[in-house]
Parts: C-alpha cells; sequence; structure tokens
C-alpha cells in the first residue's frame, strides 16, 4: 500500500483547480471556479471546483482530486495517486515491488524524533530542567498538556544530548544533516545547535516531526532559534500545528493565524483546535498557498503593537493574493493571544471573532484614527497604503469592493482609482521616494534628515542617474575647488542630497573653513564615506571645467527638487476640491517659470575623462 503520509502530501501539494482545468474549461465565481460538468456532460456551470474538492450541483458528482482522476480517466486508486504525483513532482515508489524501500526522507525523521524524546526526558526528568519547569508553570502549561505538544528542554551543556544521540546510533554526520549540530565559521568543530531552550518539536503535516523551535530560558539572543533549513525543514513552508489542525480547519471551514508556538497551544488547549502559527511573524507566499488548500477564510490573530501590524497586513496581503478572505480580530490594548484565551477561555476568543474585520477595513481604521485623509498630501500617501493591497487581490469581487469602499472613504472617483492600479508602482511616486513595502506604513527616516534611508548598495545601483551623478560631481568639484564651496552653500542646503554619503560630504565641506586640510576633513566621517572621498580626489578629468560643473549640477538638485514638487501636485490635484485646486495650479504655473528659468543641463561637462 501507498503510505497514507504520501498520500496526503500529494494531496496538499497538488494543485486541484489546475488538473481538473486540463478537461474542464474552468471560470472563477467568487471564491470558486465553475465549468460544465464532464460527468453528467452537462452545459451549464453547474460544476463547482475549490482547492477541497469538486461538487456538481446536478448530477451531485464530489470528491478530491484523486477521485476524479479515478473517474474521469478510468484509473484505479493507486494509479490515480501515481498520476497526481506526477504533476506534482512526487515520486510514488511501485508498491508491489519496492515496498521495502524507505522514504530518502525518513533518517532525518528519525534523529529529530528521537532527539525531541530526549528533549522530553531533560524536561522533566533531570535537575537541569527546573528552570525550564518553572517557566511552563508560570506560564500556565501543566505537564500534561506539554506532553500533548512534545515540550522539551534542551541543555546547557551540549554533550548530553548530542552524547546520546551517538549512543542511539546517530553520527555527527546524521546530526549535522538534520540541523541538530552546527559548524561556525573559524570554528571546525561541530557543536549542538541548542542551548538552555524550551524545546518545541515541529512536525510536517504528515505528522513527522520535521524540525524544531527554542526558547531561550534567561538572557540571550535570539529569543527563538529555528531549526536551519534541511531535507525536512523549511520555516517558509511549515506551519506550526498544521498537524494538528488540517481536520479541524477542513471542518470549520477557518483558520486561526497567531504569531508564536504559544498562542497556538493556548488556543488549542481552549478547544479552538483550526489554529498555526508562522514560523516568523508574517505569513510567506509558500506559507499562504499552503493555507488556500485547507481552507478560503482566515482569522489573523496578532500582537495589537506595531510589530503584529507590520506582520498582519503582509500576511493579509499573502492571503488576498491566493484569494483568501481575511479579517482581523482585535484584543484590548496590552493583551497577547495567549494572555486573552487564558482569561476570557473559547467563549472570550469567539466574542471577539464575532467582531472581527475585514483586513481592508482594518487598515482603513488606522487610517481614519491616524487623520491620513483630512489632509490632502497625508490623503495622497494613504490611498499609496491602501492599493498595493487592491493590487495583489486575487478575488474579482472583493477587489471590486475594496475600490468601491476606497472611493468612498478617500473621496476619489473610480475611474481615478482604476487608472492608479494599472499604472505601475514606480509610476505611482517620486524617484526619490520609495514605496514602503505592502502593508507596511513606511521605514523610519533619517534621524537627522528626514529623508528615507539608502543603502550604499542602492547608492552605488543609482550612481549613473542624472540627480546622483549631480551630487557626485557636485561635491567631488568643491573638494578640489574649495573657492566654490560658500557661493555653493548659499544656493542649497545638504537636504537637498539623497545620496546620504555626498550629503555628509557636503555637510562637513560647507561647516568649517573652506582650506581645512583633507585630513582633517576626512577624521569625522566614517569607514564608507572616507573612502568615497578618496575615491573623488583621485578623480581629475574635467577639473578645468570647475565653475560649469558646479552650477551645472546645483541647476539640476534644484530642477530635481522643482520636479518632485510638480509631480506630487499632479497627484494632489484630483483629490483637491476647488479652492485646494486653484492654489495648487497657481504654485505649479510658478515652479513652471523657474524651471524655465534654471534652463536644461549640459550632461556632457560631467563625464570627465579620468586619470
Amino acid at each position: 500500500m501507498i503510505p497514507d503520509e504520501l498520500i496526503e502530501r500529494i494531496r496538499e501539494e497538488a494543485d486541484i483547480v489546475s488538473i481538473i482545468g486540463e478537461y474542464v474549461k474552468l471560470k472563477r465565481v467568487g471564491n470558486s471556479q465553475r465549468g460544465p460538468c464532464p460527468f453528467h456532460h452537462g452545459k451549464d456551470p453547474n460544476f463547482s471546483v475549490t482547492s477541497h474538492g469538486y461538487n456538481c450541483f446536478v448530477c451531485h458528482e464530489s470528491g478530491s482530486v484523486f477521485t476524479f482522476v479515478q473517474k474521469h480517466l478510468g484509473m484505479d486508486f493507486v494509479e490515480s495517486v501515481k498520476f497526481v504525483g506526477a504533476k506534482v513532482g512526487i515520486e510514488v515508489p511501485d508498491v508491489s515491488r519496492r515496498a521495502e524501500e524507505r522514504d530518502p526522507r525518513e533518517p532525518y525523521w528519525e534523529v529529530n524524533a528521537t532527539a525531541a524524546d530526549l528533549f522530553r526526558t531533560q524536561l522533566w526528568d533531570t535537575p537541569a530542567g527546573q528552570a525550564a519547569r518553572e517557566y511552563l508553570e508560570s506560564r500556565g502549561i501543566s505537564r500534561e498538556d506539554a506532553d500533548r505538544f512534545g515540550i522539551g528542554y534542551a541543555p546547557r551543556d551540549q554533550l548530553v544530548v548530542r552524547d546520546s544521540l551517538r549512543a542511539l546510533g546517530f553520527d555527527d554526520a546524521r546530526q549535522l544533516e538534520a540541523g541538530l549540530q552546527v559548524v561556525s565559521e573559524g570554528r571546525p568543530d561541530p557543536r549542538f545547535r541548542f542551548r538552555d531552550r524550551l524545546m518545541f518539536p515541529i512536525y510536517d503535516a504528515p505528522g513527522h516531526v520535521a524540525g524544531f523551535g527554542g526558547r531561550i530560558l534567561g538572557e540571550g539572543q535570539p529569543k527563538y532559534l529555528n531549526s536551519p533549513e534541511s531535507e525536512v525543514f523549511s520555516k517558509r513552508k511549515l506551519l506550526y500545528g498544521l498537524n494538528w489542525a488540517k481536520q479541524a480547519i477542513r471542518k470549520a471551514d477557518r483558520l486561526i493565524v497567531v504569531e508564536g508556538y504559544f498562542d497556538a497551544i493556548r488556543l488549542m488547549l481552549a478547544g479552538i483546535t483550526e489554529v498555526v502559527a508562522p514560523m516568523g511573524t508574517a505569513l510567506t507566499e509558500q506559507q499562504a498557498a499552503l493555507i488556500q488548500k485547507y481552507t478560503k477564510h482566515v482569522f489573523l490573530l496578532y500582537d495589537s503593537d506595531q510589530a503584529g501590524l507590520k506582520a498582519t497586513f503582509r500576511s493579509g496581503d499573502e492571503l488576498l493574493a491566493n484569494g483568501v478572505s481575511v479579517r482581523v480580530i482585535s484584543l484590548p490594548d496590552g493583551e497577547d493571544p495567549d494572555t486573552y484565551v487564558a482569561e476570557n477561555g473559547a467563549e472570550g476568543f469567539e466574542r471577539a471573532a464575532r467582531e472581527s474585520v475585514d483586513i481592508f477595513e482594518r487598515k482603513i481604521q488606522i487610517l481614519e484614527r491616524g487623520g491620513w485623509f483630512t489632509d490632502l498630501s497625508r490623503k495622497r500617501e494613504a490611498l499609496d497604503k491602501l492599493l498595493p493591497t487592491i493590487r495583489v487581490t486575487a478575488d474579482g469581487l472583493t477587489r471590486d469592493l475594496y475600490i468601491a469602499r476606497t472611493s468612498e472613504v478617500a473621496g476619489v472617483s473610480r475611474d481615478m482609482l482604476d487608472r492608479e492600479l494599472k499604472a505601475s508602482p514606480k509610476q505611482q511616486r517620486p524617484p526619490s521616494q520609495p514605496p514602503p513595502p505592502a502593508g507596511d506604513f513606511g521605514p523610519p527616516p533619517d534621524e537627522e534628515t528626514g529623508a528615507p534611508p539608502v543603502r550604499q548598495r542602492d547608492r552605488r545601483l543609482n550612481h549613473s542617474a542624472i540627480g546622483v551623478r549631480a551630487e557626485r560631481e557636485l561635491v567631488r568639484m568643491l573638494l578640489h575647488h574649495r573657492r566654490y564651496v560658500e557661493p555653493a552653500a548659499e544656493r542649497i542646503g545638504a537636504d537637498t542630497f539623497a545620496d546620504p554619503i555626498y550629503r555628509i560630504l557636503f555637510t562637513e565641506l560647507t561647516a568649517g573653513d573652506s582650506d581645512v586640510p583633507l585630513d582633517e576633513l576626512a577624521a569625522g566621517l566614517d569607514e564608507e564615506s572616507t573612502e568615497v572621498l578618496q575615491e573623488l580626489m583621485n578623480e581629475n578629468g574635467g577639473l578645468d571645467r570647475a565653475e560649469e560643473t558646479v552650477n551645472g549640477s546645483i541647476n539640476a538638485l534644484l530642477s530635481r527638487e522643482l520636479s518632485d514638487r510638480l509631480r506630487e501636485i499632479d497627484r494632489l490635484l484630483p483629490l483637491a476640491d476647488s479652492d485646494q485646486k486653484d492654489t495648487l495650479i497657481r504654485e505649479k504655473s510658478r515652479l513652471t517659470v523657474e524651471m524655465k528659468a534654471l534652463g536644461r543641463p549640459r550632461w556632457k561637462s560631467f563625464n570627465s575623462s579620468r586619470s
């Protein structure tokens, strides 16, 4: 027979819509795909396919992906499993001749399962586990509860579990491959990965121990440490608790996603078993795709702090991209899922779930409370935070509802929103203002200048852009010809610079005496700024055109500022009332005149011949 876990794995990996779509012309209708039934040969779209299976509303044929292949292609069950397995790249061995062959991942599952048993022994039967036992007690977790989830303890002495595994026949090579031991750079001797940590076995969907998550006891970082990537462990593809929750998810047709192990455990102990937790804070693309195979209805229950909100919206976008309906459960301030359910039980949780709101509505609530729709400029930024979510939403009806709600709350026509949605993200914002990640409310600006953070790699990649070339050439000329520093400082300030390195160098040049020696100038710079300073000093090309280059560079930077403001005005006009439009149009006319007065820079003069 084919092992049940292999059948379950193939079922999880299979895209039933894609497979049935090869034989039936399907079209999305709501949360399902519809088409003519291939069994009674109907012509109307009465045949419905979801990630859970198929059903005909006329002849009532229904089943899984294996059932469809059996009935439609005339295969037996084993043949259907092999057929679907081939579609997803999973080989099904010939059960009649290769029953004795083992799954190649079994050695990893075996050593992990043995380690999990040793961790449990260390937790309950040794003096070393005392602190871990006390910690569990402080969290309201009994021994019976802990054993239900396989919780254990990795002692501080790394030799204890390692040597026990060796004595049971698991050599260092297998421990390394499973991620229980690690080799660090500069330290060739392997060491045990988990030390003085409360250990949570992480199971794959069929129930194998794929890896571990370890919570440190006492001081130290990281707070949680996962197994490294291996043949059986990939934190982007696994969901903690799915092995226990999968049947409950299908039965309840919903899933609760929480942040951490204790949150998931607390809900399960309260009788809410359709709950999982990702390996990180926010869901990954692979995890969201896995979830939609079980249900189309997800509730996100994250902490209410800023990090929790970011994870909520990022997870929401991943789920919406997979056609899943997403709602957000909000808890009172200061509460997290663990403490709230421990105090209020399943009844309190269900009450909070009934008060949940759609993920998009939750984002609008936060923006409204922050006053983002009351000011014209902030309203534009609020739309920039909503549009990415609308773009990724796969379900057409949900997407249309989101557009209508955005039009209502922002006072912007649907036609304007449709045009914005069709434009690429690069067309949405000026080049000097990169958009924040989807679901985020933007990265923190530079503490001194308020400018968005720019990494060194980004500076190098943008080196050919006209604005950055102008910054570079201006600083280069000022370093070689200090007499132009004061006139330059009268026309522009350091906040004109987008690149942080050139901004630092300009600040140093304009802060002190124009004849300060180069070594004194470099004394207050960090390593990267000093490196760029030396690079600019080594380039002598075009120095005979210094005045022309300085003036051209300054004009280019001023033009960039004006261009950015003109683009911003164009973005604000559709949102403005009549009085605001008059003000913006007058400002636009004035800035256009200033742009013309600056003229077009002669960029050829910046192409210095470097020697």
